[in-house]
């Protein structure tokens, strides 16, 4: 994506994201401003979903499965 941005010569690009797991990163780009880096462990909540729920939650909470 960076590339692709880049084609368009812009005065500056950067990549910011609010949540970082570093250990699951498959490509080794930079960057620029991170929210928080967690674990790797599966949150919700601000768009992020589980199983098609939960993404309405107005904080990001660590999902924890219950033993059945």
């Amino acid at each position: 994506m960076r590339e692709i941005l880049s084609l368009r010569e812009p005065k500056s690009l950067a990549i910011c994201t609010l949540l970082d797991k570093p250990s699951r990163r498959e490509v080794n780009v930079p960057v620029e401003f991170i929210g928080f880096s967690i674990p790797d462990e599966f949150v919700v909540g601000y768009g992020i979903d589980y199983a098609q729920r939960y993404r309405h939650l107005p904080y990001v909470g660590k999902v924890v499965l219950l033993d059945e």
